[in-house]
């Protein structure tokens, strides 16, 4: 079984200029330990349909399921853990304080919060920055923290919003890189939503590029790369450039869609 399966999926928001179609006979199944980028232009659905596996939407039409179960029930079994663009960190709370917040309400001890907290710190290399406070770590160590945070309670999905948009080329590079020895260590289904066409070739096993609104799947594309080793000199290679054509050549076909 799928870890993720959507069956025909629609979402149509009903406003008051009328009803938007978000997203439209969506069809995928993801299976355990893929690493599964969503790419498209901006209002192409591809934030809504992550925030409808996290039963944040609720999607009208069609079926998604999470581990066998609802979306709901599956947030109710702390199936995954979410990571927002912005890394949300409190800054009267430290770094350790942060990670600890959903172990506080889950009604974890004390004893397991810290240790859950130094094993994630170490997972992110932010050993010793627990009792830092946001506001003294820089963009990307605040969203590493943030990943932290999510990888807390040990759920075995983590979907990720966009978490690196904001930061510079260079720190981008440097966490796709963290995130891979990450997701390789931890061995967890990732959903992963990006604008970058390189950064979802580097990252992923399986690409997943949608249409303008209504959001449409254009293409899936499985990643012919390894999954043991991708230094980001891979991004030079003919076999990365050639899956980067594909990607666009799918981005450019999603437009050709009339609504």
């Amino acid at each position: 079984m799928p870890v993720i399966e959507a069956k025909d999926l629609n979402l149509t928001f009903q406003t008051s200029d009328g009803p938007v179609h978000a997203l439209k006979d969506v069809n995928l199944a993801i299976e355990k330990g893929e690493f599964v980028s969503f790419i498209g232009p901006s209002g192409c659905g591809k934030t809504t349909f992550l925030r409808c596996i996290a039963a944040l939407e609720t999607p009208t039409g069609g079926s998604l399921t999470v581990n066998g179960m609802s979306p709901d029930d599956a947030r109710r079994a702390r199936s995954y853990g979410y990571v927002f663009q912005a890394a949300g960190l409190y800054p009267w709370r430290t770094i350790a304080g942060n990670i600890k917040l959903p172990l506080e309400i889950m009604g974890y001890s004390r004893a397991e919060m810290d240790q859950r907290v130094e094993k994630v710190l170490n997972l992110v290399d932010l050993g010793g920055f627990g009792k830092k406070f946001p506001w003294q770590l820089s963009g990307g160590m605040q969203q590493r923290a943030s990943i932290a945070r999510a990888l807390a309670f040990d759920a075995e999905i983590l979907l990720m919003d966009e978490p690196f948009g904001a930061l510079d080329e260079i720190v981008r590079d440097k966490l796709n890189e963290e995130l891979l020895k990450l997701w390789k260590r931890t061995g967890k289904t990732i959903g992963f939503v990006t604008h970058s066409i390189p950064e979802a070739v580097y990252l992923s096993t399986k690409i997943v590029v949608m249409s303008p609104r209504p959001g449409r799947i254009t293409d899936i594309i499985d990643s012919t790369l390894p999954r043991d080793e991708r230094p980001l000199e891979i991004r030079d290679s003919a076999e990365f450039l050639a899956i980067a054509h594909r990607v666009r050549e799918g981005l450019r076909a999603g437009h050709a869609y009339d609504e």
